[in-house]
């Protein structure tokens, strides 16, 4: 691991030493940055994205660290002692640290399980609804006449776009909460 102080960071910064930086922290399994700014928090976390050209994801407990949570691709925020500064930035709010597991294998497996099957859902449900007309089409010799009613288009639409993301929402669960946290690796099978 690398624990690295906001006074060196400032030397990094200034002297044009970010390749270097970011060369030694990729031979590290974890980098810890303690004493530094809130400008240097964002800083690191862009300079991670532009660089390495990776998700980012930043967790905060404070207004210390709101530019931080607003520089990263994910920002999670933890409510507690220091105010609601950094739950408000954030786009996920924990209550305590040790939610964050939870968050990141089980929910975050759960939602991208459910976007990617939504997505299907979604080009079905457009390309069956152009097919018919693409055919009648056919049928009324290409006259520009629409077969639907506009009111029946609108229920149509509103019925097939609503109705389903919201039972996938609520009931759609591939694996089962304990069986994510117990083998974490299934978080790389969606990927």
């Amino acid at each position: 691991g690398l624990v690295i102080d906001g006074q060196t960071l400032n030397i990094i910064f200034q002297g044009g030493l970010e390749e270097k930086f970011l060369a030694l922290t990729k031979h590290c399994r974890s980098v810890l940055c303690c004493r530094s700014t809130p400008l240097q928090k964002s800083m690191v976390v862009k300079l991670v994205r532009r660089q390495l050209k990776v998700m980012t994801l930043s967790i905060g407990d404070g207004a210390n660290d709101v530019s931080m949570i607003q520089a990263a691709d994910v920002g999670i925020g933890i409510s507690g002692q220091e105010g609601m500064q950094a739950v408000m930035a954030s786009d996920f709010a924990i209550s305590r640290f040790k939610h964050l597991k939870k968050l990141l294998l089980v929910h975050g497996h759960w939602c991208y399980a459910r976007l990617a099957k939504m997505v299907i859902y979604f080009f079905y449900k457009n390309v069956s609804y152009v097919n018919l007309l693409f055919w009648y089409q056919f049928f009324c010799g290409f006259s520009g006449s629409t077969m639907i009613d506009y009111w029946q288009m609108i229920f149509f639409n509103l019925f097939f776009t609503s109705v389903p993301p919201l039972l996938f929402g609520v009931l759609d669960k591939d694996v089962t909460a304990e069986t994510l946290l117990d083998l974490p690796e299934l978080y790389k099978n969606g990927q």
